[in-house]
């Protein structure tokens, strides 16, 4: 009887796993099928993705899209200026942040919780577009590689995740014992709240890192320099001018049709272009962006 028992629940358990590996094997091709088809229908003849007849393989493959990206002596300027902006930009997040959060996170900091709500209210509010151009024109920051960096120094909801995390995640104790060795709050912080750390920074890194390297609206609205463009307004250049081009040859019968299939082309190829580099450097930090997440759940 035991055994029939024992039979039976391995049984369950068998049926289980098998439901739920084939759940998370449906939300994987959910997830992971519209980016396989953006990079075959990037090289693929785009009548026939218009038609729906590419679906899992590339047809009459053609490289056009990527030929007028990269034929563009821009995207390598704005290649150049994105990974300047997005590792700069990530190392001066992370230096405000992490120690803002550390220091907000010590109950013995009277001030902390005024602070934190001054930091708060600003996710809520804030100045508006004009004003905040002003500002930047007076700041002298307009026109200038550090309009990406220094007005963005800390993100809020940034800064409350890394604060959550030192506070519920280091241990008091830990922190007592160090101060009875004669360990200062810059110590500790520097050689064991961050080596403890990491989940959380890989974390904050990528949020920022993904930011920073997304950021279209601060090129757009502040930077007129060709040399200081990021790459997101280098590709929306390229974009709109084979945009230009495929209207502008629609009054030519069949030569509008063939124009306007291989704008469409670059569109695909501009989104593998500006997601690529992301897509690289994510699963490095995969193991600790996985605990990371985790943080401020229900733990039992």
């Amino acid at each position: 009887m035991i055994l029939t028992h024992r039979n039976r629940r391995s049984a369950g358990d068998v049926l289980f796993q098998v439901m739920v590996t084939a759940l998370c094997v449906l939300i994987f091709l959910i997830v992971a099928y519209p980016l396989y088809f953006v990079v075959i229908a990037s090289v693929s003849d785009q009548s026939l993705v218009s038609t729906g007849q590419v679906t899992l393989y590339p047809k009459h493959i053609s490289f056009f899209g990527y030929q007028e990206i990269f034929k563009d002596a821009r995207i390598w300027t704005g290649y150049k200026n994105t990974i300047i902006y997005t590792v700069l930009g990530t190392a001066v997040n992370l230096l405000f942040t992490l120690p803002a959060a550390y220091v907000l996170s010590r109950k013995e900091f009277r001030a902390r919780r005024f602070i934190m709500f001054a930091f708060v209210v600003t996710l809520f509010f804030n100045g508006g577009l004009i004003p905040t151009y002003l500002l930047m024109k007076q700041l002298h920051l307009t026109n200038s590689m550090w309009v990406f960096i220094i007005p963005f120094s800390v993100n809020v909801y940034n800064l409350i995740i890394a604060r959550s995390f030192f506070e519920h995640s280091i241990p008091k104790e830990l922190h007592e014992a160090a101060s009875m060795d004669g360990c200062s709050h810059f110590t500790f912080f520097v050689k064991i709240a961050l080596p403890l750390s990491k989940a959380v920074v890989s974390v904050i890194a990528l949020y920022y890192l993904v930011a920073h390297w997304n950021d279209f609206f601060t090129g757009l609205i502040y930077i007129q320099s060709n040399s200081l463009q990021p790459l997101q307004i280098v590709l929306r250049d390229i974009l709109l001018s084979n945009q230009v081009f495929s209207s502008g040859a629609g009054s030519g019968g069949a030569a509008g049709g063939y124009a306007q299939q291989y704008a469409d082309q670059v569109k695909y190829a501009v989104i593998i272009v500006s997601t690529l580099p992301i897509l690289i450097v994510y699963p490095f930090i995969q193991k600790y962006f996985e605990k990371g997440v985790m943080i401020g759940s229900v733990k039992g």
